[in-house]
């Protein structure tokens, strides 16, 4: 079925193909691709929240210093 969202290709080792097919089958995505987009999906999530509880332990000065 052709899409008209954007491709790239990534490269992965064995043992992360391994995990994820394992995070695949344990959540049932129907494809490696679907697993792999919600794990960069969470990725970034936990990024940004982690980006945020940094920000707040600093503080308001520090932001106006940026």
């Amino acid at each position: 079925m052709p899409t008209d969202k954007p491709r790239y290709t990534v490269i992965v080792d064995a043992e992360l193909l391994k995990e994820i097919d394992d995070f695949r089958f344990e959540n049932r995505y129907p494809s490696r691709s679907a697993a792999t987009l919600e794990l960069i999906r969470r990725g970034i999530e936990q990024l940004k929240k982690e980006q945020e509880e940094t920000k707040q332990k600093k503080g308001p000065s520090a932001e106006e210093g940026e």
